[in-house]
């Protein structure tokens, strides 16, 4: 939706009504994943993508369906659906997509708060249509489908614009929503006994690299490789250069936690100190952690860290901060290149960003066949 905003405006600014189509689930090798999205204009003009091009012309004549009824609904297209192999889906994915006669105020506002530096993310809660096809893979014809119900709209502060009635299911929206966010994937959930399309606009994740070392340099290419925003901070402008840094998206010269505000270093951020300056990281980590930051790591031997949390708690460093801070920074993967290095800092941020071990998956494979057998035992015996 969001790579969709300047056309939306534009003709919006011509007066003329808009209908779209929104994956809201996949099975299978689908072309386009969920939040995918295809606008029509009124006079036939056509943006966006819900299949990579194979059912576009069939999504757009149901929007301008949808344009006269003023009924949303989901038509499920798929390798198991005739009328999917008429519009050539023959990819072997199913998709459902829904249908709307207007495109949703709160999905637009959502999608541009969130491309804001300082702004938030958000999930907007749609309702599905009662006769929209079921979770299950399989074939199913669409139904009428419904005049569209009020979406909710749920912030990355876990407000939300209105609530469904129950405790119990509020907070089993909230979270799901808040893993939609993480994850900074849309998708549909089962909640009561109604199907809701979580359409996840998510801040995009920021990597704040403390210290224009040749560790940076690899550890900036990884994060953009994982969709991460780039920052790189040092006070020596002869080391923060663009010939060093090509493809970091800000250079700032600068000590680090004079520039904090500039940079609006935040919750959402992951920093790394790599510095290896006392003068220069210390007060890096010092206002990462004041302000909260996501991840917060930096280098140094376990005598320089023991050193480090001396000088911290000394400042004014509280037990819990300290506690949050990552160093020696990364995971041991044994490597000691700056490639490697930056390989291991980078897949602790994401461990850590996701709430994974770091462990081996042969580990994790083990011991859940362990508890298997142990649950099968005790049942028998």
């Amino acid at each position: 939706m969001k790579e969709l905003l300047d056309t939306l405006a534009a003709w919006q600014a011509e007066g003329i009504g808009i209908g779209r189509a929104v994956v809201v689930r996949t099975f299978g090798s689908a072309p386009r994943p969920e939040g995918a999205v295809l606008l029509r204009a009124d006079d036939g003009r056509i943006a966006g993508s819900v299949s990579g091009g194979c059912v576009e012309g069939a999504a757009a004549e149901e929007i301008e369906r949808a344009r006269k009824t003023g009924h949303a609904r989901v038509v499920r297209y798929g390798i198991s659906d005739e009328e999917a192999w008429d519009v050539g889906l023959a990819c072997g994915g199913t998709i459902d997509v829904l249908i709307q006669p207007l495109v949703p105020a709160e999905a637009v506002a959502a999608a541009m708060t969130s491309i804001e530096r300082d702004g938030h993310g958000a999930v907007v809660a749609i309702p599905l249509p009662s006769d929209s096809p079921p979770p299950a893979f399989g074939a199913h014809p669409p139904g009428e489908g419904a005049p569209p119900a009020p979406p909710i709209m749920i912030s990355d502060g876990g407000d939300a614009s209105e609530t469904l009635g129950s405790d119990e299911l509020d907070q089993a929206l909230l979270k799901a929503s808040e893993d939609a966010l993480l994850r900074g994937i849309s998708r549909t959930i089962e909640l009561g006994g109604a199907s809701l399309f979580l359409e996840a606009f998510p801040v995009r994740p920021r990597l704040v690299i403390v210290g224009a070392v040749e560790v940076a340099r690899s550890l900036v290419r990884l994060a953009g490789e994982l969709g991460y925003e780039t920052v790189v901070v040092d006070g020596r402008a002869a080391f923060i250069t663009p010939d060093r840094f090509p493809t970091a998206d800000r250079l700032v010269v600068g000590w680090p936690d004079e520039v904090a505000d500039e940079i609006g270093l935040g919750p959402n951020d992951a920093v790394a100190v790599l510095s290896h300056d006392v003068k220069f990281d210390e007060p890096a980590i010092t206002e990462a952690l004041r302000r909260g930051c996501r991840y917060v790591g930096a280098v140094g031997s376990r005598k320089t860290q023991s050193d480090r949390h001396e000088r911290l708690r000394a400042a004014g460093v509280g037990a819990d901060d300290l506690a949050r801070l990552r160093g020696p920074v990364g995971l041991d993967l044994g490597g000691r290149a700056p490639a490697e290095t930056a390989l291991a800092v980078m897949a602790e941020i994401v461990a850590t960003r996701y709430g994974g071990s770091g462990a081996p998956m042969r580990t994790r494979a083990a011991a859940a066949t362990r508890v298997t057998d142990e649950a099968t035992r005790i049942a028998g015996g």
